[in-house]
């Protein structure tokens, strides 16, 4: 059964992995290797962004990219300088960047409207069909190939 995971990252980092969509990847938690073991190919993945930089403070909270994890195991790759953080392969679809702001009264996941931003603090989370069809159908992505259709 297909699941759906929000990861966190700042927009930079999110829109390198979205780049090139036929090669695209993820990565979570500064590369670390667990968090990916948790995700499936076939699993459907939208990246939040808090920040536009890694690092600053620049208050961005919108939704980057969207896609769907590829066939394989998490691997590694060499960035250079020492950092070899873990991947996992993403097919990333054509979609807007939209702000969380409006959707926030939609999202199930949501548990406390003054305290919305907490769960993105553990880098990646589950949600369930419904949050990634609002974050899929805000962005303008195709349901389609996500197999959210209704």
């Amino acid at each position: 059964m297909r699941k759906n995971w929000i990861a966190v990252a700042s927009a930079q980092h999110a829109r390198w992995g979205c780049e090139t969509p036929d090669s695209g990847y993820m990565q979570v938690g500064h590369g670390k290797l667990a968090p990916l073991k948790r995700v499936a190919p076939g699993d459907r993945v939208a990246y939040y962004s808090p920040t536009v930089t890694f690092g600053t403070k620049d208050n961005f909270q919108r939704f980057v990219s969207i896609g769907v994890v590829q066939e394989g195991a998490p691997y590694a790759f060499d960035m250079g300088g020492g950092f070899v953080p873990y991947r996992r392969d993403v097919a990333y679809l054509p979609a807007q960047e939209v702000s969380i702001q409006p959707l926030l009264d939609h999202l199930e996941f949501v548990e406390d409207r003054q305290r919305w931003g907490y769960k993105f603090r553990f880098g990646l989370f589950e949600v369930n069909d419904h949050d990634m069809r609002v974050i899929a159908q805000a962005m303008q992505a195709n349901l389609m190939p996500l197999a959210l259709a209704v």
